[in-house]
């Protein structure tokens, strides 16, 4: 009974190492993310065959990807312009902190708040990856000059799923009605830049190798050839296990066959 026990545990222990293997191989790819951009960032990767899972911590969500893709997922979510850059609102910038400001803090916080939220609606729109809005308000360089009128430009990188054409309209119209000074200016308005730049397609140069009848990404194929030998150890003891608990005929023989060896072992030259 001892030693049937003793093969149990064998058994037990190489499972174990064979689960743990299997589960430890995720290291962290990003960190500080609220719940929406995790679950974007997991989604851009699934997308792409990366398995990927989110841990909460103190600081937001962390996303967490396998040790071998991590450059792959990296490359990924830059092309998708993922996770989405954080934008301050109107309320965090012009939140009541006791200091007083003096009226050049007070535009410039206002001009800054201002292409936030435009940059905030714009990211909104489908196929935008990225948004910049630059604002110039009206403005009396010195006294007796006339007034500079305002202007903006915007920056547009967009992927395929965006039509530039159809959209230009509507987002001149909108920066234009957002901006004091601008809501009147025609279409043609040389105030109003729009900039849209085709975000350059993700090329994935994942090397892909034979292993059995699979293809599998080089940098997986050490893993995956220890695991391999891990189940076939596995499956050997326990194969051998089954059988001497099966067959309790042969279990008188394992103490002498043990005892054999390790007597011939401490004794050179001594025939077993």
């Amino acid at each position: 009974m001892k030693t049937s026990a003793q093969w149990r545990r064998a058994v037990a222990v190489a499972l174990t190492c064979l689960v743990l293997n299997g589960c430890g191989d995720r290291v962290e790819l990003l960190h500080g993310l609220t719940e929406q951009d995790a679950n974007e960032v997991i989604a851009a990767l699934a997308d792409r065959n990366i398995s990927a899972g989110k841990r909460q911590d103190k600081e937001g969500v962390a996303v967490l990807a396998d040790g071998g893709q991590i450059n792959r997922a990296v490359r990924v979510l830059d092309a998708a312009g993922l996770p989405k850059r954080t934008r301050s609102s109107l309320g965090e910038i012009f939140k009541k902190d006791g200091v007083i400001s003096t009226p050049l803090e007070e535009r410039a916080r206002y001009v800054y708040a201002l292409s936030q939220e435009l940059e905030s609606t714009l990211a909104q729109i489908d196929g935008v990856v990225v948004a910049r809005v630059h604002v110039v308000l009206p403005e009396r360089i010195a006294p007796g000059e006339p007034v500079e009128p305002a202007s903006a430009a915007v920056f547009i990188k967009y992927t395929p799923a965006l039509d530039t054409d159809s959209v230009r309209a509507r987002i001149q119209q909108m920066v234009a009605s957002s901006i004091p000074g601008m809501a009147n200016e025609p279409a043609d308005s040389k105030k109003l830049a729009i900039v849209f730049v085709p975000a350059a397609p993700f090329e994935d140069h994942q090397s892909l190798v034979s292993f059995g009848p699979f293809l599998l990404d080089a940098a997986a194929v050490g893993y995956w050839q220890a695991m391999s030998v891990l189940a076939v150890g596995a499956v050997l003891l326990l194969m051998i296990g089954l059988t001497f608990l099966l067959r309790p005929d042969l279990r008188r023989y394992l103490p002498g066959f043990l005892g054999r060896s390790t007597s011939t072992e401490l004794v050179p030259g001594k025939k077993a």
